[in-house]
């Protein structure tokens, strides 16, 4: 029989979960364990059932995809046997005990980052113990992998798929980089390149991590969820998951690649106002509507808060989110929940300092103020600029930009603009000018005379697709 100790503290983790909750996981256990039978001969025998590595593979292989990557499969199994029970060594078992089942979801999907982290530490090594920063790397990145593959496999990508987005290989490892940077020795300082590689954390290191970035629970949340399809139907209590990936729209039937890929977007996208995160609907694309800054304009005004990513000629990835509508006008606009950011080669968001208001700008067709789009900095050393002469931008930040923090973004200081994206995020507010919305060209005749007299045909004639309705692109 279950000693008193034992039988409680299983009792205290399985009276985390609802009832609904309880019986998906004892479902799933059965599955895995093979059980079968009445309900009562079930519990009476559940004790004695246990789940071993080659169920956990054999439910991965019974598709005909795997829902998990085989490395996560592992670690997963290596965090359920490192679940200590009162009186057994259970980690010299291969065989995974109901109890240790229970803990193990009650730790990874209920816990606190002190329940999380023994596991964790597991998962990262079978054998614990202080890890290195490489060890840590290889779980990250496994951990980013898996989510983006369950997802995809899942159909939870809400309208992007693994087509319709930058290939995510290199996004996977950016994000882990990006996440590792938050490594602190006890000391406080963050060991950085080959060297955080090479050092040692001990469990309070990691515990302090897994403590100051959520994004680790959220993803092991998700794959146990969608991975091992458990507690999936049911709503989750938190908002992480629900957000993690906005709801695409604008791009169904377009045959758009976005410059995005799915780490990146799941990145900047936590970094949105919580009312902003669940939706981002292409306004602007250079490759389906020209590279014309009228265009351009003519896509973004008056359209809410906007992502804007650009890459340069020489493949950097980098951009901004405005935390209000585009309007044309001499002065700044926005406010300091704009910030900057690069997607590659590094993953990064930088935040407004307090130093100035030079949040953002747009101007066009003025003779005295610069005309062009900029973010941060000021005029002629904007941290992010596209020039009206579209095609030409520059991001001047030695060492630094004074509105976000940010450094150069773009490989060289003046760059070639090579394609660009804007998303509006969050609803695209009602008075948006859907009906015969016009172009910047209809309005400044002129503008479209000069285009005419350089020799520059109107990109945008017969190509004004009507704005999309919000149909569900999913």
């Amino acid at each position: 029989k279950m000693g008193n100790a034992e039988s409680n503290v299983y009792q205290n983790h399985l009276s985390r979960f609802l009832p609904e909750e309880q019986s998906d996981i004892d479902g799933l256990f059965d599955t895995l364990s093979g059980s079968s039978g009445s309900a009562g001969a079930k519990n009476a025998k559940a004790t004695k059932k246990t789940v071993t590595l080659a169920a956990l593979q054999a439910r991965q292989a019974a598709h005909t995809r795997e829902p998990l990557p085989e490395p996560m499969t592992v670690r997963l199994y290596n965090g359920m046997k490192s679940i200590d029970l009162p009186g057994k060594s259970s980690g010299l078992s291969e065989h995974i005990a109901k109890e240790q089942f229970v803990i193990f979801m009650s730790n990874l999907l209920k816990g606190n980052a002190d329940e999380k982290i023994s596991i964790i530490m597991r998962m990262i090594s079978k054998t614990g113990g202080p890890l290195k920063g490489k060890q840590i790397q290889e779980f990250t990145e496994d951990l980013i992998m898996s989510v983006v593959h369950v997802l995809s496999y899942r159909k939870e990508l809400k309208g992007w798929t693994l087509e319709n987005t930058r290939d995510s290989s290199s996004g996977v490892k950016a994000l882990a980089s990006e996440l590792l940077s938050e490594l602190k020795l006890p000391d406080g300082s963050k060991p950085v390149g080959s060297q955080l590689l090479e050092t040692k954390f001990d469990q309070s290191a990691i515990e302090d991590w897994v403590y100051r970035v959520p994004q680790i629970s959220v993803f092991l949340s998700v794959v146990i969820r969608q991975g091992l399809h458990v507690l999936h139907s049911l709503p989750d209590q938190t908002n992480d998951i629900l957000n993690l990936v906005p709801h695409c729209k604008g791009v169904k039937g377009r045959g758009v690649v976005s410059l995005f890929d799915i780490p990146a977007i799941i990145y900047i996208n936590s970094h949105l106002p919580a009312e902003l995160q669940h939706k981002w609907q292409l306004l602007f694309s250079s490759r389906l509507h020209g590279e014309s800054f009228s265009q351009l304009c003519a896509h973004i005004v008056n359209k809410g808060p906007c992502i804007v990513i650009l890459r340069d000629l020489d493949g950097f990835l980098f951009g901004g989110f405005a935390s209000h509508s585009w309007e044309v006008k001499p002065q700044f606009q926005g406010d300091n929940r704009c910030f900057l950011f690069s997607v590659f080669p590094t993953l990064a968001v930088y935040t407004y300092t307090g130093y100035n208001d030079h949040y953002m700008y747009l101007n066009h067709g003025q003779q005295t103020m610069p005309n062009g789009l900029g973010m941060g900095g000021q005029h002629g050393y904007f941290g992010l600029w596209i020039d009206s002469d579209y095609g030409k931008g520059h991001s001047k930040a030695k060492p630094r930009c004074t509105t976000y923090n940010s450094p150069q973004l773009s490989a060289k200081e003046d760059f070639t603009l090579d394609a660009m994206e804007v998303w509006a995020v969050g609803d695209v507010p009602e008075n948006a000018g859907r009906k015969g919305k016009k172009s910047i060209l209809d309005v400044d005749p002129q503008a479209q005379a000069l285009l005419e007299m350089a020799g520059k045909s109107r990109q945008s004639e017969g190509l004004r697709e009507p704005i999309e309705e919000d149909e569900d692109d999913d």
